[in-house]
């Protein structure tokens, strides 16, 4: 199957906001080392696309509270079918089917940003001023030979951490330079990776059922070190892209997560078990995890104890001190 409609999306969208940016004077020319109509035009690439996938992203939302809701259920199939694993799929798998719940729906809205990036992939890697086809996928030359010499504090957005040398000296570019702002880029993109899934799992807590939390743990752990590696071989451009998305993600997720608070009895649950044992209060974290520092909570002065007779001592008779009453 051809992936040029891709090719020819990413880039109409691409060279839409450079022509934007530029028509409204944010021009090819270098500042601080850096080409702003470039760069911008791949952060506004982001928020086409996210904007476009927002129904989705709220569909998303709307699927995980719907299967929030339906753990009571899943735990008590769990129990009734231990150790007969099939059995137990093939229930789950009827009850989701009954209540039009998807376990897979938390991980389509980033299915369906693959092909973006792809595309993003594909189009900035031709970037090189020995390629013949600069007019492909809509470019002119002129665009094309502005985008390969566009720069971000002088690295190129065409260069990557892998690059050889004569890639680099075909771009004009610094290797140490490309490799540093290459792998600078790369962190963070790890470092927002994490932190996206890790809000998410904050805010809805971890799923009761394997396969959800199997899921939950591969998007919080495998696929940020997964991008110590591969991050070797993206194009500047592509990590600007990746990092840019997980900012968006960050702030977007917060608001529906406001807008589609978790199930009532999500919270209910919660907080019986939080009255059940009120010795071990729930754990208060922020976005990165760390302890809240819990609430002191007022001891009572204990009651002054009274001496007790010594031993030997004769009993004193407390009436013996009273004033005698008067007679009336």
């Amino acid at each position: 199957m051809s992936l040029d409609w891709i090719y020819y999306a990413i880039s109409w969208i691409l060279l839409a906001w450079h022509s934007a940016w530029d028509a409204i004077g944010v021009s090819d020319a270098e500042v601080a080392g850096t080409n702003w109509a470039w760069i911008l035009a791949i952060v506004f690439l982001v928020v086409t696309v996210r904007v476009i996938l927002f129904p989705v992203f709220v569909k998303q939302i709307k699927s995980q509270r719907a299967m929030q809701a339906l753990q009571p259920q899943v735990k008590a199939l769990q129990e009734k079918h231990k150790g007969d694993r099939e059995t137990l799929q093939k229930e789950m798998m009827e009850l989701y089917r009954k209540e039009k719940a998807n376990p897979l729906m938390g991980c389509l809205p980033m299915f369906l940003q693959i092909p973006v990036f792809l595309g993003l992939f594909h189009v900035l890697r031709r970037l090189d001023p020995a390629n013949q086809g600069k007019t492909l996928y809509g470019w002119t030359v002129a665009q094309f030979d502005s985008a390969s010499a566009a720069t971000l504090f002088t690295a190129p957005i065409a260069g990557k951490f892998g690059s050889t040398a004569d890639e680099l000296a075909r771009l004009g570019a610094n290797g140490t330079t490309v490799k540093i702002m290459a792998g600078v880029l790369v962190l963070v993109m790890m470092g927002t990776t994490y932190l996206t899934s890790r809000q998410m799992i904050l805010k809805t807590g971890w799923a009761e059922d394997p396969q959800q939390r199997m899921i939950q743990r591969l998007m919080l752990y495998g696929i940020p070190a997964s991008l110590l590696i591969s991050g070797a071989i993206f194009p500047i451009g592509v990590i600007i892209y990746w990092v840019t998305n997980n900012l968006f993600t960050l702030g977007q997720q917060q608001w529906v997560l406001r807008k589609f608070p978790p199930p009532p009895n999500l919270t209910a649950a919660k907080a019986g078990s939080a009255t059940r044992n009120p010795a071990q209060p729930a754990k208060a974290t922020g976005l990165l995890g760390r302890k809240k520092p819990a609430p002191q909570v007022p001891v009572k002065p204990a009651a002054p104890k009274v001496a007790g007779p010594k031993p030997g001592a004769k009993p004193v008779n407390p009436k013996k001190n009273r004033p005698a009453k008067r007679q009336g």
